[in-house]
């Protein structure tokens, strides 16, 4: 089941949008405004964003546009009553891939979802974190637009990194889901696999992605 999250400050149109999308077979997540969002992003498979731009503290595409700053790809439609063609642009040139005005009919809004769903759903794997991407059809990771080469192993272990980003793992945690099928791998060999892999992406050690945490194990950064 896909998962939608939907933040407005107005409560009927999110009680809306949660019967309607519930109806369509969508788990419906609503906020009233952006103060869970990242959280949310982080702890929940969010398969679609469906976010107003009139929103308290913070403008709606102001706030994506910080999420795509710091890497998040889950798609975006805005449901706004900003509806001039200098409004939509600005929901477009900030980080929205859809763009629908107020007030709405519900079957374009059903449309758009079940259309946008479709486009993106091969491209969720898709990873950006600072300057580093991961595009999952040809389980490539490029940093700063170049392609790194990288072995099985190290790609196994970037990739374990820039899923739990900004999660502490633990050396024991590395070897339960990189070397799945190793059970003799020893504490050690994560140690030198990840100098290896960080000589690998920061060859002039001035990035710091990989970061050790003494006695617990590493973060990407």
């Amino acid at each position: 089941m896909k998962t939608i999250l939907v933040v407005d400050d107005e409560q009927d149109i999110l009680e809306l949008i949660d019967y309607t999308l519930t109806k369509e077979g969508y788990d419906v997540i609503c906020c009233i405004d952006t103060k869970n969002v990242r959280a949310l992003l982080d702890e929940e498979d969010i398969s679609l964003i469906l976010m107003d731009r009139n929103l308290p503290h913070i403008e709606g595409s102001v706030f994506v546009k910080r999420l795509r700053e710091d890497g998040y790809i889950n798609p975006v439609i805005y449901i706004s009553a900003k509806d001039t063609d200098t409004n939509i642009l600005q929901g477009f040139d900030s980080g929205g891939d859809d763009y629908i005005t107020k007030p709405f009919n519900l079957n374009l809004l059903k449309a758009r979802v079940k259309a946008l769903l479709k486009r993106t759903l091969k491209d969720m794997d898709n990873i950006k974190h600072r300057d580093i991407v991961y595009i999952s059809q040809s389980k490539k990771f490029f940093i700063d637009g170049e392609h790194i080469l990288l072995t099985k192993l190290e790609h196994n272990l970037f990739l374990e990194f820039i899923r739990n980003r900004g999660i502490l793992l633990s050396r024991d945690t590395l070897l339960e889901n990189v070397w799945v099928d190793d059970t003799d791998t020893k504490i050690k060999t994560v140690n030198v696999a990840i100098k290896r892999l960080k000589e690998k992406i920061d060859p002039k050690g001035v990035k710091n992605y990989i970061r050790a945490v003494p006695t617990e194990g590493y973060i990407l950064d």
